[in-house]
């Protein structure tokens, strides 16, 4: 597809994701420009799946890299099959090979196994690679993406080098578990999404959970934005927002009261003194959703 604003727009509502200005405009220049999309923001704010997105408008793979701690260079880029590997090097030996040959032989191509990052740049049409919660990798293999991210290319010191026949679209998310170095910001373009506000999320949950009455859509919306204000554990996420609306949905609740917010508050929030602490604030939070 040609690259212009009005394509990701079109895009992004074909594939239902309900966004702005401010995301369209650096979606379009980070597809522009190729360059690496940082994303920050709290936990469930829909970062990841502005990547799902980006992969379902551009109709490439999505290839997913998710973050740990302790996640290394191995894990993230290449392994060998080492049995296999194995097997073949004793078949070779029992045909009576050259030390060099069955080397050869055992690290071929086809033992090689792909992880994201290798796949990423060695497949064949143009993919999203998707760096997802890379707060959470070691500062070590911070380092290593820096050096991936600047040429995209790959040595495999038993086959040679491996360049990037079509540059991935990169889109990295953080929750901002710990700082990113700034080296790693320079070479990408930066956005910071956060919760939406009530009136974007009444939208959102207009699109995806269509059959809930339009009143109700809007008392969840202003519901959960309140809800966010409080000093919670975990704030809800916006796929949590939907699970609730569904869940209201499914139980045939029309309107929000205390019996109703009560008996399904569980859907939205997931730690017990999160639950205590909004069923302390329930007559504010509902007069604040049905105002």
């Amino acid at each position: 597809m040609e690259i212009t604003r009005e394509a990701i727009r079109e895009g992004l509502a074909r594939a239902r994701y309900i966004t702005t200005d401010a995301v369209e405009t650096v979606l379009f220049l980070a597809l522009t420009l190729e360059k690496p999309l940082l994303i920050e923001g709290p936990a469930g704010a829909g970062k990841t799946e502005i990547g799902k997105v980006l992969a379902e408008t551009l109709h490439g793979e999505l290839i997913r890299l998710q973050c740990y701690e302790g996640l290394d260079e191995a894990k993230a880029l290449y392994e060998w099959n080492y049995q296999k590997q194995l097997l073949r090097i004793q078949a070779d030996r029992d045909q009576g090979l050259s030390g060099e040959e069955v080397t050869q032989h055992a690290f071929a191509r086809e033992y090689l196994l792909e992880r994201p990052l290798l796949r990423a740049i060695s497949t064949p049409r143009r993919s999203v690679l998707l760096i997802d919660e890379v707060d959470k990798a070691d500062e070590e293999f911070e380092a290593f993406l820096l050096e991936l991210l600047s040429d995209f290319q790959v040595t495999i010191p038993e086959l040679g080098t491996v360049r990037a026949t079509h540059r991935p679209v990169v889109v990295l998310t953080s929750n901002r578990a710990r700082e990113l170095s700034e080296a790693l910001k320079r070479r990408c373009f930066y956005l910071w999404l956060d919760f939406p506000g009530a009136e974007k999320e009444r939208e959102i949950v207009a699109l995806k959970v269509p059959e809930l009455d339009a009143r109700l859509q809007e008392h969840v919306a202003r519901f959960v934005n309140a809800l966010r204000k409080l000093d919670l554990h975990k704030a809800p996420s916006i796929a949590e927002t939907l699970d609730w609306a569904r869940a209201l949905r499914a139980l045939q609740i029309r309107e929000l009261n205390a019996a109703a917010v009560r008996q399904t508050l569980n859907v939205v929030l997931k730690h017990e003194e999160d639950l205590r602490k909004a069923d302390s604030k329930l007559s504010a939070l509902i007069g604040a959703a049905t105002k």
